[in-house]
C-alpha cells in the first residue's frame, strides 16, 4: 500500500436508480475530492442518475447487472488501483466487503448491520448516537456529520405559492423526504388532517414507492399536495412557514439540514439525528409514530407563526458543525488514519486473479 499523503484513488460505490440523500451525499462528496486533486471514480447501477450529476474530475463506471456484483467491484477495484473504497447505503457497503486490494470504509447513512459493515476496516458515522452503539471488534470509527450540499444554480427562479395559489395569509407547511414508510408521510398526512387549521396548506415534496398509498390517505382534502420531485427544493423551502420532519427513523436527514439552511421553523419527531442536530436548537421535538402530538404540534406552531411577519418567522440555527470543507477534510484524514493502520498490520491482500476472471468474462 503506498504512503497516503499523496493524492489518493479513490472509489465511491453506490447503488441507486435515483437521487436521494445518501447518494446527493456521496455525489457531493466525490466531486469536492476530485476539486481537491484527487482520482476519484464511482461505480453504480448501469443508468443511475448518479452519473449525471457527477462533476467531469469523476468518472462514473456503470455495473448492468446485481449479478456476482461484490465480486465486480472487487476486481474493478483493484484494476483502477484504488486506496480506498467507499461504500454508501448498505448495499455498496456489502459488497466493499470484497475488497482486497484497498482500505475498505463505509458511511452509516441508515445504520449498522453486521451483514453489511461488519467487515470494513473503517466506518464514518454520521451521529455519536451511532458511534456509541457499534459493537466491539468494527473497524475503526469516526463521527463525520453530513452536510447540506448546495443546490444547482442553474434551476430557473420559482415561486411555490404562486404555483399553488396561496392567498397572503395563508400559512404552507412543507415536507422534503423519499415517499417512503420510514419517512413518515402517512402520519404528516393524518396528523395534519386531523388538526391543521382550515385555511393551511401541506406541500410533500418527494417521490417514491408510497405516492399511491399517501394519496389515498390524503383522499378528497384539497389542502394536501403531492408535488412529487423537485429539482428546486432550496426556493421551495423558502416558500414554507413550517418545515415538518415525521419520520420513523434518521441517522442524519439532509432535509432538515436544508430547512436550517434556509432559516425555516422546524418540527421534528424525536429519531436519532435530530435529537442531536436540534439540541439546543430553536426548533421543536415530538415523538415518534404518534400522529396527534405531531398534528397538535403543527397546529400550535401555525398559530405561534400567523401574526408574524416573513422576517419574524425566519429562524437561525448554529450550523458551524455542518461545514461542508471541514467535513470533506475529516473524511480525507479518516482514510489516512485507516490506511496508516492497515500498513502497521502489514498484512499482505489476497489474491484476486478470480475477481479478476469474473470481470473479464
Amino acid at each position: 500500500m503506498p504512503l497516503p499523503f499523496e493524492p489518493l484513488t479513490l472509489v465511491h460505490v453506490v447503488f441507486s436508480s435515483r437521487i436521494a440523500g445518501g447518494e446527493r451525499h456521496c455525489i457531493d462528496l466525490a466531486n469536492a475530492q476530485a476539486a481537491l486533486g484527487h482520482r476519484v471514480h464511482v461505480i453504480g447501477s448501469a443508468g443511475s442518475a448518479v452519473a449525471g450529476a457527477l462533476a467531469t474530475g469523476v468518472r462514473f463506471h456503470g455495473l448492468a447487472l446485481p449479478l456476482l456484483r461484490g465480486w465486480r467491484v472487487a476486481a474493478l477495484a483493484r484494476r483502477l488501483g484504488a486506496d480506498v473504497c467507499h461504500g454508501h447505503l448498505g448495499p455498496a457497503c456489502k459488497a466493499v466487503a470484497r475488497v482486497r486490494s484497498a482500505a475498505r470504509v463505509g458511511t452509516l447513512h441508515v445504520g449498522y448491520k453486521a451483514h453489511h459493515h461488519g467487515r470494513l476496516d473503517g466506518l464514518v458515522c454520521v451521529n455519536r448516537a451511532q458511534q456509541a452503539g457499534l459493537p466491539a471488534g468494527v473497524g475503526m470509527a469516526r463521527v463525520i456529520y453530513n452536510w447540506a450540499p448546495e443546490r444547482d444554480a442553474a434551476v430557473r427562479p420559482t415561486d411555490l405559492r404562486a404555483e399553488l395559489g396561496l392567498a397572503p395569509g395563508q400559512l404552507l407547511v412543507g415536507s422534503v423526504g423519499r415517499l417512503h414508510a420510514s419517512k413518515g408521510m402517512d402520519l404528516l398526512i393524518a396528523g395534519f388532517k386531523a388538526h391543521a387549521p382550515a385555511d393551511a396548506v401541506l406541500a410533500i415534496l418527494g417521490e417514491g414507492p408510497d405516492e399511491a398509498l399517501l394519496r389515498g390517505r390524503a383522499g378528497a382534502d384539497p389542502r394536501i399536495r403531492l408535488l412529487g420531485f423537485r429539482s428546486d427544493v432550496d426556493q421551495a423551502l423558502k416558500a414554507f412557514d413550517l418545515f415538518v420532519s415525521p419520520s420513523r427513523e434518521e441517522a442524519f436527514p439532509l432535509a432538515i439540514l436544508e430547512a436550517m439552511r434556509a432559516g425555516r421553523p422546524v418540527l421534528s419527531t424525536a429519531t436519532q439525528g435530530p435529537l442531536e442536530m436540534l439540541a439546543g436548537q430553536p426548533a421543536r421535538l415530538v415523538p415518534v409514530g404518534d400522529v396527534d402530538a405531531l398534528g397538535l404540534a403543527i397546529a400550535e406552531e401555525l398559530a405561534r407563526l400567523r401574526p408574524l411577519d416573513a422576517q419574524q418567522r425566519s429562524v437561525t440555527y448554529a450550523t458551524a458543525a455542518y461545514d461542508r470543507a471541514n467535513a470533506v477534510a475529516r473524511t480525507l484524514g479518516f482514510y489516512r488514519d485507516v490506511m496508516l493502520r492497515l500498513a502497521s498490520r502489514s498484512k499482505p491482500f489476497e489474491d484476486e486473479d478470480e475477481d479478476e476472471a469474473i470481470i473479464a468474462g
